[in-house]
């Protein structure tokens, strides 16, 4: 009883701690299914502990690369219940990674990972903002919190990290966030822009980037390749699919070719 009581206190709502934690366990799945993608997994026969660690990967890592850049004591180690939302994805994600888990993935869970990409922005910046970061410091940690992750997980599994290939604009969606909510809010601590409250600059910047990412996976809008790259080292790329192709029915990932697209 006196755990029980004791892991219920630092569930005190406020700062939009559910939402945050929402979106800590969502990337730790998303890391717990992504390790175990033929693509990440063939070869390197991850174990269960090592599945464990890419589910820290997700779920915190862009959190605590945050917070250390910002000389702060990170969050997600002084709350428990970021450790024990981690944990409780681990499982799943060992449980349902394979067959409908995967297609899950690559489907309907790409809407859930498209609300944690722009509501990790929004803090990031928020936190800039009470450090008195400029502008592009501010940038920096918007895009740290939601893609630090993703990093660790696609390097840690040797495949090129989704930061550096052609994918629906993953990085852009975070600066696309932290650019709204840095001139909605920064004029409430003396900087150029409004001095809307965290609440609303947080909803309408959110609203901003989400609509982006998901129309971006939806309708697979892509960053641009270099204009002057010979076409012939451009042969044998794979064959990539909207969310919009993937959500018909019968649509099931081809594992000869695995895609890569979401976050």
């Amino acid at each position: 009883m006196h755990l029980i009581t004791y892991l219920l206190a630092y569930l005190t709502p406020g700062n939009f701690l559910y939402v945050d934690l929402l979106a800590a366990f969502t990337n730790a799945l998303n890391g717990a299914l992504l390790c175990q993608r033929p693509d990440h997994y063939k070869g390197h026969y991850t174990t269960i502990i090592g599945i464990l660690v890419f589910a820290i990967f997700g779920g915190i890592g862009g959190g605590i690369t945050r917070d250390v850049l910002l000389n702060d004591t990170p969050g997600a180690l002084t709350n428990p219940w970021y450790l024990i939302l981690v944990i409780i994805a681990w499982i799943i994600g060992m449980e349902t990674a394979w067959g409908k888990g995967q297609r899950f993935r690559e489907t309907y869970f790409q809407i859930m990972t498209s609300f944690s990409l722009p509501w990790y922005a929004v803090v990031g910046v928020e936190k800039g903002l009470a450090a008195q970061w400029p502008l592009l410091g501010a940038i920096v940690l918007g895009v740290a919190g939601p893609t630090t992750g993703r990093f660790l997980i696609d390097i840690a599994s040797d495949v090129p990290a989704k930061q550096f290939v052609q994918g629906e604009w993953f990085i852009g969606s975070a600066v696309l966030t932290s650019v709204s909510f840095f001139f909605l809010r920064a004029g409430a601590v003396g900087g150029p822009g409004l001095a809307l409250g965290f609440v609303a600059a947080s909803l309408i910047a959110f609203a901003i980037g989400f609509a982006f990412r998901l129309a971006a996976i939806w309708y697979l809008w892509e960053e641009p390749m270099p204009r002057r790259v010979p076409a012939w080292l451009l042969k044998g790329a794979p064959k990539r699919e909207s969310l919009k192709e993937k959500m018909q029915l019968g649509w099931g990932p081809s594992w000869e070719n695995p895609p890569d697209n979401g976050n």
